[in-house]
């Protein structure tokens, strides 16, 4: 399920590349939370693969916020 502020071809993308990560990360012999970190995420979450999949599916739709100079 998508969530309603977001585009839903986005989103479906997201979610394919998400789970293409977290499927290397786990063939790897890794764990949801590294999976999160790689994305610059925290991990404290991250107690289960598809949480870890919808996070970081959010974290690639969030646009990047730029920094004041």
């Amino acid at each position: 399920m998508s969530p309603h502020h977001i585009n839903s071809a986005q989103w479906q993308q997201a979610m394919g590349y998400a789970r293409q990560a977290c499927a290397r990360i786990f063939r790897d012999g890794g764990t949801p939370a590294e999976a999160c970190r790689a994305f610059g995420l925290t991990a404290e979450m991250a107690a289960d693969w598809s949480i870890a999949v919808d996070r970081i599916a959010q974290a690639l739709c969030t646009p990047a916020l730029r920094k004041a100079a």
